[in-house]
């Protein structure tokens, strides 16, 4: 047996040949309305059917010749230069963190070694220009954006993605990041993306360039709009964008940048106020029933518009009157709604345009199937050992569900910064 068909296996079966618990479980055939599934291994269950098909393809060099790439009907718009980026860098800013955790010993470590050596080997593929799967970086726009999810992806795992991988892949990675430099960004969220390629690079003394990162976390803070939201430009969009984007990469960007010079600490300390009362109104949309408002742009990424509620799970700086449990049965709670829908997945377990199944005209025109994995964002706080408080505590009615059912809570506020 060679050495990629023993990882493979090891997902499947545990000590002795047998099934372990849950995680080591194949990721077909999820049952998503079983309620008294932990909601960790309902977690890592879920997270392995998304990412499956994208790591297994990418890291055998297969994955232009697998990946379906769907999308809206009538569209003349031709996004196969880009989806296959999008696929990747998108899932691996959500699995990065879990993925750092390393092999422990355990049974969820020994899967999550099987998904640590896959991924490995995608992003070998992806940058190496031998390969049949290099990766687009720097023809178009597009790729400026998820050059900057994969970095932002490296940025979490430094350990088991970037030290770990080999030099040759370590060289390919930081040529294929500047490579990006080329694409000018749009005076939007999109001076983020610039950013955090210079950050990815600062952290790994590849020569990030200061500048970029400097104009754009100022930038940012000048479209502060108040309240724990920021404008995507200067016009205020209504939509997911502060969590897709914004406040997620704030926080990374400015946490680099403060690593070498202090006088960004203020900053980083606002970002992270305003990131923790953001937070809060993401976990105050979710309804008693997992549903949330379809409102604006990019809705078909699914749970990926819970991120920033997700990464200050993982960060711990959750609000003073959220707990741990709280977030995670509302995050929870969310995952299994979207979860339950038939047409999520093609019959070969790609994803599918839509929010709840099946729904294609959702979509906009730059959106792909690669686009939509930026739904595993949601994951970033299986990144948390499983004895953390997030985890381990009972499950808990979030504010929303609280207020839903008669229960008397404190008014709302107004963040002031």
């Amino acid at each position: 047996m060679d050495r990629k068909d023993f990882i493979k296996k090891a997902s499947l079966v545990g000590v002795g040949g047998t099934l372990a618990f849950n995680p080591l479980k194949s990721s077909k055939g999820i049952d998503s309305t079983r309620d008294s599934e932990p909601d960790r291994e309902y977690w890592i269950s879920t997270m392995r059917k998304i990412a499956d098909p994208v790591l297994n393809a990418l890291s055998e060099r297969k994955l232009r010749k697998l990946m379906p790439v769907e999308t809206v009907p009538g569209s003349h718009d031709d996004r196969r230069p880009f989806t296959h980026l999008e696929a990747f860098g998108r899932l691996m800013t959500g699995i990065a963190p879990w993925l750092e955790l390393g092999d422990d010993g355990t049974a969820e470590g020994k899967v999550r070694a099987k998904y640590i050596e896959l991924s490995r080997e995608s992003l070998s593929a992806a940058v190496d220009p031998k390969s049949p799967d290099f990766l687009n970086f720097d023809k178009g726009r597009q790729p400026l954006v998820d050059t900057a999810f994969l970095a932002h992806a490296l940025i979490k795992a430094p350990e088991e993605l970037w030290e770990k991988s080999s030099a040759t892949t370590r060289n390919n990675v930081i040529k294929a990041l500047k490579s990006s430099r080329t694409i000018i960004p749009y005076h939007s969220n999109w001076i983020l993306f610039s950013a955090m390629v210079e950050a990815a690079l600062k952290k790994f003394n590849a020569g990030g360039d200061k500048v970029r990162m400097d104009l754009a976390v100022k930038q940012m803070d000048e479209w502060y709009l108040g309240d724990g939201v920021y404008g995507d430009g200067p016009p205020f969009h209504w939509d997911y964008y502060n969590s897709y984007v914004i406040q997620p990469f704030m926080l990374d960007i400015l946490d680099v940048m403060r690593s070498y010079d202090r006088s960004y600490e203020g900053l980083y300390q606002k970002n992270r106020k305003i990131s923790r009362r953001y937070a809060e109104e993401l976990l105050g949309v979710i309804a008693p029933d997992g549903t949330y408002p379809p409102i604006g742009r990019s809705i078909t990424y699914r749970f990926g518009a819970f991120q920033l509620l997700a990464q200050v799970a993982w960060e711990q700086f959750l609000p003073e009157r959220m707990s741990p449990a709280q977030a995670r049965t509302g995050l929870t709670k969310v995952i299994k709604k979207i979860m339950e829908a038939p047409g999520n997945f093609d019959k070969d377990g790609w994803l599918q345009l839509g929010v709840y199944g099946h729904q294609p005209h959702l979509a906009e025109t730059y959106i792909s199937t690669g686009s939509l994995y930026l739904c595993s964002a949601v994951f970033v706080p299986l990144g948390l050992k499983p004895d953390n408080p997030f985890w381990k505590s009972e499950a808990s009615d979030w504010r929303t569900k609280e207020i839903w059912s008669g229960k008397d809570v404190k008014a709302d506020y107004h963040l002031n910064v």
